[in-house]
């Protein structure tokens, strides 16, 4: 992309959704991508909140990003609440009202005189750009979820890092557990999709790894307990993803969606913990690990992928491919359409290696 007559292209940059390690990298990526082409960058504070409220486009430069690539959650602040097709507005007498204010951020985005804008953010927030984008904003997206259920990439920024203070986190209960000879039942994050706690049991040796791809059997899961607390070592390490569900139940809701926000996942580790104790005599207890999987510094791993998305969107913007996504497969980085990258969400696949090699090592997934 060229400068105009009279001046320099105008990037802005945001994030939406969770937040998750890497996200800090990417807008450094993005920034100093940009800047090296000798555009100007603005930042929008808070998802579309910054443009929604006027108070919110900061100007990036070097000095705002220096030191970003190992620091963790954003400079830029992100909500799960900011959904410009579904703004809620509260009205005089109590109630709240949901309203679409796409048109007005469009023209919000225009009328601050922006060319383009680096959108980065999970499912929730591409679907935003992706309508957006429908609207005529220009728009490229950047897939960021630690849950690594975005279909059109192998891999989104932040998952490794999620995963890896998993696994550390349930090393820990080996030794705690293994003392008391406890069960010790994980409850990780993973709405739709089970991608961390399968990653997270495999690496730290769980005997019981419950994902939502795979209703369970509480038959099954106390039965297999059993053996392994008799053949020993007499204690056991239970993972299970937040959005996991018995055979005969549903997912376990810690809140209702509200105000265009979707319900909050939560609880199942209590659940299990109390099921396997009343139908055992074993000692059991339970562990939500919640927003540690989001927070700290990115691993190496992640850094490097967050740099690679940043510059890759930006070379996307440079070449007008607009109402894209990045993306990672086997032959590296492409755009692929944002309608496509959130088409579908990324499930474990139930015939995958790694599904596979669970049930190799005897490790119970519920059936």
């Amino acid at each position: 992309m060229t400068s105009t007559a009279d001046r320099p292209f105008r990037l802005a940059v945001n994030t939406g959704g969770g937040d998750a390690p890497g996200l800090n990298a990417v807008i450094r990526a993005v920034v100093m991508s940009a800047l090296n082409r000798g555009w100007e960058v603005f930042g929008i504070k808070r998802g579309y909140e910054g443009l929604m409220d006027g108070d919110g486009l900061v100007p990036m430069g070097v000095d705002t990003v220096h030191g970003l690539t190992a620091r963790g959650g954003t400079i830029l602040g992100t909500t799960n609440r900011g959904n410009p097709l579904r703004w809620p507005r509260h009205l005089p007498d109590g109630t709240v009202e949901i309203v679409d204010r796409s048109g007005e951020l469009v023209e919000a985005f225009r009328n601050r005189n922006l060319d383009a804008l680096v959108a980065i953010g999970g499912d929730g927030s591409l679907h935003i750009a992706a309508a957006l984008s429908r609207r005529g904003l220009p728009v490229v997206g950047v897939p960021k979820t630690i849950d690594n259920d975005l279909a059109a990439t192998e891999v989104t920024f932040g998952f490794h890092t999620a995963v890896q203070t998993a696994s550390d986190a349930i090393d820990k209960l080996h030794s705690t557990a293994a003392s008391h000879s406890r069960i010790m039942v994980v409850e990780l994050m993973g709405r739709d999709a089970g991608w961390i706690a399968l990653y997270g049991g495999l690496a730290g040796a769980a005997d019981v790894i419950l994902l939502p791809e795979i209703p369970y059997s509480m038959d099954a899961v106390v039965e297999h307990l059993r053996e392994k607390m008799r053949r020993g070592p007499s204690y056991a390490i239970v993972v299970v993803a937040e959005g996991a569900f018995p055979q005969d139940g549903e997912v376990t809701l810690v809140e209702e969606g509200s105000e265009g926000a979707a319900p909050r996942y939560g609880g199942l580790a209590e659940r299990v913990a109390a099921e396997i104790a009343e139908r055992t005599d074993f000692e059991t207890r339970s562990l939500v690990l919640g927003h540690l999987q989001r927070g700290g510094q990115p691993t190496a791993y992640d850094r490097v992928l967050s740099l690679r998305f940043g510059t890759a969107a930006v070379e996307l913007v440079d070449q007008g491919k607009f109402g894209c996504m990045v993306a990672l497969d086997a032959s590296g980085l492409r755009g692929v359409p944002l309608a496509d990258a959130v088409a579908r969400v990324r499930t474990v696949p139930l015939d995958s290696d790694e599904i596979r090699t669970a049930r190799k090592l005897g490790i119970c997934l519920g059936d």
